[in-house]
């Protein structure tokens, strides 16, 4: 990575969640961020709320689909023409479908979850690696979720299958290019109140959401806490094939003797609260 220049990373799907917490956390570590959505109504809000907090000099955002080749190219460029380098590129943007049988999963559902989940972390590496094997340094990491290690839950099926799919495909990009200078990994966030998580229970099979909620409010987490601990981690990483995990075993061993996440309430305030 070059270590004169200010860093800067570029961040998919970032204009709320997990994507907007890491962006916030990339700011306050001085770093120049790139944030990207599809939809522009969005992406123009999350840059107002972004400029009025933080040094809008290092702060842009495109809009960009990250399932159109071409416009995840353009996101590279425009960047690179906005900062004059890219340190990190991190392939956050992801849907989930409702947490429901897959049997009463629509064509359309799909679709979105595996386009976006597999096609746009591909598309994205596979831009980010092409310009990074030019400027002869960078970082790729993709995004880990329920599923990645094999863990499966009622009406998540398809998600967790695209997950599986995204954590095969860094190995196998890391393996292609274990001997160069680009460095390969994933971000393991573990289970975040965002809006993503929040709709596909809300809108899915309640009892599913019933039957696994004591286990949820037990490892969900704040976006802002989690995302601080992963950007720290990349701001200082050197290490190729880094899985970076913020549920660990020992984290959820030490949960296990504090009484506070016995009887707290991950989710309130939530459209999940009153399940």
């Amino acid at each position: 990575m070059n270590s004169i220049q200010q860093k800067c990373v570029v961040i998919t799907g970032s204009t709320r969640g997990i994507g907007l917490g890491l962006a916030k956390a990339f700011l306050n570590l001085g770093w120049s961020v790139v944030i990207s959505a599809r939809n522009s109504e969005r992406l123009q809000h999350t840059m107002a709320q972004l400029a009025a907090q933080f040094d809008d000099r290092i702060l842009a955002g495109y809009c960009c689909d990250m399932t159109q080749k071409s416009q995840v190219q353009q996101l590279w460029n425009t960047s690179v023409q906005q900062f004059g380098h890219i340190d990190v590129w991190i392939n956050n943007a992801g849907s989930c479908h409702p947490t429901t049988a897959f049997a009463d999963l629509s064509s359309e559902e799909l679709y979105q979850v595996i386009n976006t989940n597999i096609l746009g972390t591909m598309l994205g590496s596979q831009v980010a690696l092409q310009g990074m094997l030019q400027q002869g340094y960078g970082q790729i990491f993709n995004m880990e979720g329920w599923g990645s290690r094999g863990e499966w839950s009622a009406g998540m099926t398809a998600y967790s299958t695209t997950k599986r799919a995204v954590s095969y495909f860094s190995q196998g990009l890391y393996k292609e290019n274990k001997h160069g200078k680009i460095l390969i990994g994933t971000l393991s966030p573990g289970m975040v109140a965002t809006d993503l998580l929040i709709s596909s229970w809300k809108n899915g099979n309640h009892e599913n959401w019933r039957r696994m909620k004591r286990l949820f409010n037990f490892v969900i987490d704040p976006p802002d806490v989690v995302c601080t601990y992963l950007a720290q981690q990349i701001h200082h990483n050197q290490k190729n094939n880094r899985r970076i995990v913020w549920m660990t075993p020992w984290r959820l061993l030490l949960r296990f003797f504090q009484p506070y996440y016995w009887r707290r309430n991950a989710v309130k305030g939530t459209a999940l609260d009153d399940l």
